[in-house]
């Protein structure tokens, strides 16, 4: 009875002594992640500085281009020539209505109209869906402010900047407009409407500097890129369709 007695506490005292060891025992490490390091030798840290000072000036041509390309033709709605067009591209809506953004567009080309520096307003922007509609909620917000409605024309597929050039030019038949934007984009779309054949000068409206300036800017850095090659490539637009006989009709009720 001693003997089995003395074995049993030997084993319960060797399964304890096995438990405090696991309980003390620290977890696994984890691999540690790669991290990116600089160079040790002097010649490799001023080779990786000088990668990245090429990759931001790569990113910024594009947008120094176009900024640098269309400094002339870019000014306020006083500086603006006389034009029979204006155009407005899109710039979201909020509840079916502009956006703030959007709303000072319009309100720069009302004052072009009422200025009688232009005739026609063409409105481009996204109606893609049924529920979205920016061509007519601009319309609206333009016949609110004294525009008539006949001295409006509404362009449904402007997905983006280049395809609301494009079809100015191939479907409305418009040579010559003046075009407005925010600051931050008029350079980009001043620049992709003369590369698809439009004598476009643009119209910058201020905003202040918050949130989304700051954002709109950032975007245009990525933006330019694509505008570049849009310039460069010319692609056709996402939908081309026939042509359209809207701005000669307001045009034509617009003379004396």
């Amino acid at each position: 009875m001693r003997g089995l007695r003395r074995a049993r506490e030997t084993r319960e005292s060797s399964e304890a002594s096995e438990a405090g060891a696991k309980r003390q025992r620290p977890w696994p490490r984890l691999p540690r992640l790669s991290v990116l390091r600089l160079p040790r030798s002097r010649r490799g840290r001023r080779l990786a500085v000088q990668g990245v000072m090429a990759l931001c000036v790569l990113a910024l041509l594009p947008a120094t281009w176009m900024r640098v390309g269309t400094g002339s033709q870019v000014g306020t709605t006083a500086d603006a020539p006389a034009r029979e067009v204006a155009m407005v591209f899109g710039a979201g809506l909020w509840k079916g209505r502009p956006t703030p953004y959007l709303a000072h567009r319009l309100d720069a080309a009302a004052e072009l109209y009422r200025t009688g520096k232009v005739k026609v307003v063409l409105v481009t922007g996204d109606n893609s869906r049924v529920e979205y509609d920016e061509p007519d909620a601009m319309r609206t917000y333009l016949t609110e402010r004294g525009v008539p409605d006949d001295r409006i024309v509404s362009d449904y597929a402007g997905f983006d900047s280049w395809d609301s050039c494009v079809r100015a030019k191939k479907i409305f038949g418009v040579d010559r407009a003046v075009l407005v934007s925010q600051g931050f984009h008029i350079h980009r779309a001043t620049t992709l409407c003369r590369s698809a054949g439009i004598d476009a000068y643009g119209v910058g409206v201020d905003e202040p500097r918050d949130a989304t300036w700051y954002y709109g800017g950032t975007r245009e850095l990525a933006a330019s890129g694509k505008a570049a090659l849009d310039a460069l490539l010319r692609p056709d637009p996402r939908f081309l369709g026939p042509q359209e006989a809207g701005v000669a009709e307001a045009l034509a009720s617009a003379a004396p």
